[in-house]
């Protein structure tokens, strides 16, 4: 006697090569509960002040900028503050989201998702991001002209980094790249957190998280180019600097 074969199961996205999301368990959903919050406190809180505050002071011109530096250098234990407030947060968040990017699978042409773009998107706005801090951290920070103890010539120093047009590309990629990584990051951090419940909730939060992505790219953007356009500063210990410090 014949038999009526089962009807087969509806295949689901995961089973047609793309797994689903998994928390995690044990050490693993630690850190990457861990890598999420970092991510918000403290790089992100740095991330924002370090675009909307400080670096945004440069659109007033040198003195400005020389104040909010003097300002930052000036600050107790600055070092061990830089160390364990910035440098080692973003070495985790980034060392960390690029061994989740490494484990991680995104195929974009068999599976064009909106979702599955927004993930690469995310994945490559941070290894991009990462690269960029390292190398302005490394400029700013440890080469040449020691702003900690000159900050006079700290407007002087970046103008002559994005003199070359080079890096003055790079700088863009990577105000753009942040900017974009840390405002879908809120989105991601707060439906993780179930701080957004629900598909309108989470669509209002994309709207307010892009547009603290033009924010941050337009005052970002600002700063640069008032460092490109302004006369030439000086770096050098003389009577200009002492001119820049006295605000005149």
């Amino acid at each position: 006697m014949a038999t009526t074969a089962a009807p087969a199961s509806p295949t689901t996205q995961s089973e047609a090569g793309v797994p689903s999301l998994r928390a995690g368990q044990g050490r693993e959903f630690l850190l990457r509960r861990l890598h999420s919050l970092s991510g918000i406190v403290p790089v992100g809180v740095f991330f924002v002040e370090h675009i909307l505050i400080s670096n945004a002071t440069a659109i007033n011109g040198p003195t400005a900028y020389y104040n909010t530096v003097k300002f930052l250098v000036s600050l107790p234990l600055v070092f061990y503050l830089e160390l364990f407030g910035i440098w080692l947060p973003i070495l985790f968040h980034g060392g960390y989201g690029l061994y989740i990017w490494h484990r991680g699978k995104s195929n974009l042409i068999h599976y064009p998702w909106e979702g599955n773009w927004m993930y690469s998107l995310q994945r490559w706005t941070g290894g991009i991001a990462f690269i960029y801090i390292i190398v302005h951290t490394y400029t700013m920070r440890f080469s040449g002209v020691d702003l900690p103890g000159l900050p006079a010539a700290s407007f002087g120093k970046v103008q002559r980094e994005l003199a070359n047009n080079w890096m003055l590309a790079f700088y863009a990629l990577g105000l753009a790249t942040s900017a974009w990584h840390f405002a879908y990051g809120i989105w991601l951090f707060c439906a993780k957190w179930g701080i957004t419940i629900g598909e309108r909730a989470r669509r209002r939060m994309l709207v307010l998280c892009m547009g603290l992505f033009l924010l941050l790219v337009t005052v970002g953007g600002l700063s640069l180019r008032s460092f490109v356009t302004k006369p030439l500063q000086p770096v050098e210990p003389g009577p200009e600097l002492e001119r820049i410090e006295r605000g005149k």
